[in-house]
């Protein structure tokens, strides 16, 4: 049983016979005819009565129309509703965005996106590094952004490269510096993130490749409550250079930190390896390309 077949035979009954039901398909009426005739086979019942050039639906006839109808009215919505995916007249996103800089890195990419495709719904996790990428292997997120990852599970997208800065006290013994060495920073008190970050691996790597481990001062996954930590005296916190420059506030001082190279924060947006990306998806990667 095919689809032209139950098209072509709730023509004949719409149209009154097999000629009329041609010229609404633009078809032969041989066609139409033997396209009815592989319905009645595949079935194995008799679907209409034919009398002459007129017809009228057996018993069998009326289910299989009935049927027939609701199927046909199903493809087509089908088909509509995969246009609309296709052309983004609808749709979802399942987004990952780091808590850290999100709202400096990625407010206007997000509204624009809301803008061009209004009716793409996006549903969105915060998170740090390696929450997003559990929820990217586990398909609760199509897409997201973590700091790039050299695991071969994963495909990614560049989006940026930031050195990271200090914000210091004010009071600090450095904070008259236009940059410091990492080093010079051992006996102060360090502020961190989450435990869900790498970026408080990568940090911690490269205190101890100078020669220290730097004392714990407190950890939040938000950059603005670090910050206000720092202006309460309360320890030294690197954050991305665009990061931190927004961060600056009555308190803070921003200081370029001279640090190991690996000590970056390369953020890319990530999706399973060889995992189908959805159109709403592709679209946030090509606005973030442009």
């Amino acid at each position: 049983m095919e689809f032209k077949q139950l098209r072509s035979f709730v023509e004949v009954v719409r149209e009154g016979g097999f000629t009329q039901a041609a010229r609404t398909l633009f078809i032969s009426q041989s066609a139409v005819s033997k396209q009815v005739a592989q319905l009645e086979e595949s079935l194995g019942v008799t679907l209409l009565d034919r009398h002459g050039s007129q017809v009228t639906l057996t018993a069998a006839g009326k289910v299989v129309h009935h049927r027939a109808e609701e199927m046909l009215m199903l493809r087509n919505g089908l088909l509509r509703e995969l246009d609309d995916l296709s052309n983004l007249a609808r749709g979802e996103l399942h987004l990952g965005l780091p808590m850290l800089g999100s709202d400096t890195l990625f407010a206007k990419a997000f509204a624009e996106y809301r803008r061009l495709y209004p009716n793409v719904t996006i549903h969105l996790l915060e998170g740090g590094s390696r929450a997003i990428e559990q929820a990217v292997m586990t398909g609760e997120l199509e897409l997201g952004a973590s700091l790039t990852p050299d695991d071969p599970a994963f495909a990614s997208q560049p989006f940026c490269d930031e050195p990271l800065d200090a914000l210091l006290p004010a009071d600090h013994p450095l904070a008259h510096l236009k940059e410091v060495e990492l080093s010079q920073l051992a006996d102060t008190p360090f502020l961190l993130y989450q435990r869900s970050f790498v970026l408080n691996d990568r940090l911690l790597q490269a205190c101890q490749q100078v020669g220290f481990t730097p004392k714990e001062g407190g950890r939040s996954g938000q950059a603005d409550f670090l910050a206000a930590l720092v202006a309460a005296g309360q320890g030294v916190v690197l954050l991305p250079q665009v990061v931190a420059k927004a961060l600056v506030r009555p308190g803070v001082v921003h200081v370029t930190l001279k640090a190991p190279a690996q000590l970056r924060w390369d953020i890319a947006f990530i999706w399973r390896e060889g995992a189908y990306l959805s159109k709403a998806a592709q679209a946030w990667l090509a606005l973030l390309r442009q």
